[in-house]
Order: C-alpha cells, then structure tokens, then sequence
C-alpha cells in the first residue's frame, strides 16, 4: 500500500503534467513573471467558472478578502461578524482595517455560520457578515442573504475550501458558492480543492462598481492612504488557468472517496459522519468527523502511530484565542464551535485515495473508537 497523504498535488501534476509545463513554458519564454496576458486570462476563466460577471486575482487568499473588504470603504470601527469555527487569519485581517470580528456561533451539522447566532450578534454598528462555506458545503445563504437585507449589511462569501461547491435556492435556482452575496473570494492555497503550488487568491462580484474600485485598489492603491500590492505573479495565474478547468472532475472524485467513508462509518454512531446539507453539493475539502471529545486526541494519535495522517481544524474557537479575550468572550458562550473544537478531526481526502487506503483508514477508526468508547 502507497504512503498515505493527506493532499496530492505532486499526483495531480503527473496528470495534468503535458498542459502545465506547456503554460510553464509559455511564461518563461516571455519572461512576463509579474504582469501578461495569463493574468487576463485567469481573471477571465475563474469568472466563468463562477458563473460571474467580474473577478480580480490576487496574491493570497487573505489578500482577497482585504481588498473586498477596502472594496466596501467601512468606518473605522465597523464590525464584521463571521463564525468563531474557522481560520484565524480572517478576523486578523479585519483588525488590520481598524474594523471589529464579532464571532458567532455555528450550526452543530453543517459547521457553518448560524443565521440565528449571527443575528444575536448584530449591533448599530454592524456593517458586514462574513460566512465561511467550510470544509466544502456552503453556508445557508438564504436565511443569511435575506438577514443581511433586513439589517442593511455587506454580505462576503468565504469560498476557500468549497471552490465549485453548487448551491440551490428556494426556487431552485442553482449558484456558485461565492456568487450569490455582494462579493465571494477564495483561496488557491495547495491545501485547498484547487491545489495550486503556490499561494493565490481571488475576488468575485457581479457589481461593476464594487469590482472598478477593487480593480482600482489593486492597481494604484488608495490615493497614498493605504497601499495594496499583492497582485497575483503571471505565472501562477497561468498555472491555474489550467488547473481550474478540471477542478469540478476532482471535486467530483472527492465526493466518491466521501462516499467510500460515509459508507464505512455508517456501521457506528460513534463516529458521526459530515452532513450533507439539502441545499448545496459539497466538495470535501476536508472530511472531517465528530468523535466524543474524550476520544479525539487519542484517535489522532492511534492514527498517526499506524501512518495516517490527520488534522484538527481548529483546536480552539476564534473566541477564546487570547488575542480576543478583552471583547468579552467567555467559555460557554458559543457551545457548538467550543464542542466542535475538541471533537472534529479531518481525514486524508483527495481525488488520489486508493481503496485499501481508505479502508485501512476507516478499519482504525473504528476500530479505536470501539475499543476505547
């Protein structure tokens, strides 16, 4: 059995090795590397692919949502809710604009931001939401479009980990995660279900005033008050052009491992398998299991004693990291992303998982948690 792995971008290239090394080749035969035609051309792609009017590639995946947040032009002060399970780099981003992360809690199947817990959280000075769809679902975008409406607020799609996610509408209108707020961006980091080689970072709108101005921020800064220089290299978008053509027939391989796991995992309520919410398909950029909290690190640690890698996205909720204790957060206050964090474990999940890999995985899953319930 080959080494397991959580990511497998070195296998993805092998596959797509003919195309990229011709885009490669391109680039470096123009010696274009900071500004050329692929950067259009990129732009031009992820916009269809997000079914999208505009879209403005950058460095990071942080960058984007700096620049969609610039975009919105916020006073000082305006506070930003998003959910406390998720990325510590987003509420670090927010701080950097002199804005305030509000943290609210989650929903204990799907992960994703609560529109009810969101709504507790809103205050005079609440101007945006920030919804991560994680792990690869979307969030409920209809409850949270239709609370961002009542309250008047910025409603930003985090899409990193659910690139080419599918959501579905009450009247069954189908979009692309990252297509139905105000702005969506998203990632391009290796880890995520692009799996770039490097670092990369987009931002999508169907607003054309909103994109000029990013457009503008990208390209001239802020008129001396703020400087923005973290365009995307030519060369990394040339790579991804290539790559995102074929991101729905990974994505759709992810699914079938997934299957391959909730199948297994079916046999036991110990282990509880994602839920697939009814309004959106899911890309699986994590597979990430709930055990009971006394049996989590234990499991990690079985695991990785017999050569399986995994991950705990996130041990702590933003909102008892102690960079966020003086806003008044207390243990108890956000229960599901608190049990989350000391219950939720991501699996290997990657178009490349062979079956007797996937079945070694979950025969010691389930096997530790039997054993040690």
């Amino acid at each position: 059995m080959e080494d397991i792995k959580m990511t497998a971008t070195k296998a993805q290239y092998a596959k797509l090795k003919p195309e990229l090394d011709a885009a490669f080749s391109t680039v470096m035969a123009s010696m274009s590397m900071e500004e050329g035609p692929q950067q259009q051309e990129f732009a031009r792609s992820i916009a269809t692919f997000q079914q999208v009017q505009h879209a403005i590639p950058c460095a990071r995946g942080t960058d984007a949502l700096e620049l969609a947040l610039l975009a919105l032009q916020l006073p000082a002060g305006a506070e930003v809710i998003l959910p406390a399970f998720c990325y510590e780099a987003l509420p670090e981003v927010i701080m950097k604009l002199n804005l305030k992360p509000v943290f609210a809690d989650v929903d204990s199947r799907t992960f994703t931001l609560s529109p009810a817990a969101a709504e507790r959280m809103i205050t005079a000075a609440t101007a945006a939401m920030v919804p991560v769809h994680l792990f690869g679902q979307c969030a409920p975008m209809q409850e949270l479009t239709e609370l961002a409406q009542k309250y008047n607020l910025w409603l930003l799609e985090d899409v990193a980990q659910a690139l080419g996610a599918v959501y579905v509408d009450k009247d069954e209108k189908e979009w692309r995660a990252g297509a139905i707020g105000h702005m969506g961006y998203t990632s391009f980091f290796p880890t995520k279900p692009s799996a770039d080689f490097g670092e990369g970072g987009a931002v999508f709108t169907g607003d054309a005033e909103l994109a000029e101005r990013m457009q503008q921020i990208a390209r001239d800064g802020m008129g001396g008050k703020y400087t923005f220089s973290a365009r995307l290299q030519n060369l990394q978008a040339a790579m991804l052009d290539v790559k995102i053509r074929y991101l729905d027939e990974y994505n759709e391989a992810r699914e079938e491992i997934a299957r391959f796991y909730d199948n297994a995992f079916a046999e036991t309520k110990l282990v509880q398998a994602p839920q697939r919410a009814t309004y959106s398909s899911h890309t699986y950029h994590q597979y990430t299991i709930k055990v009971a909290p006394a049996l989590r690190d234990g499991l990690q640690q079985h695991l990785s004693d017999n050569f399986i890698p995994s991950v705990v996205y996130y041990p702590q909720p933003l909102h008892l990291l102690e960079k966020y204790t003086l806003a008044g957060y207390l243990p108890g206050e956000l229960p599901v992303a608190e049990l989350l964090s000391q219950s939720a474990l991501s699996l290997p999940l990657h178009s490349e998982l062979k079956e007797d890999q996937l079945a070694y995985i979950c025969q010691h899953v389930i096997d530790y948690v039997k054993q040690n319930r």
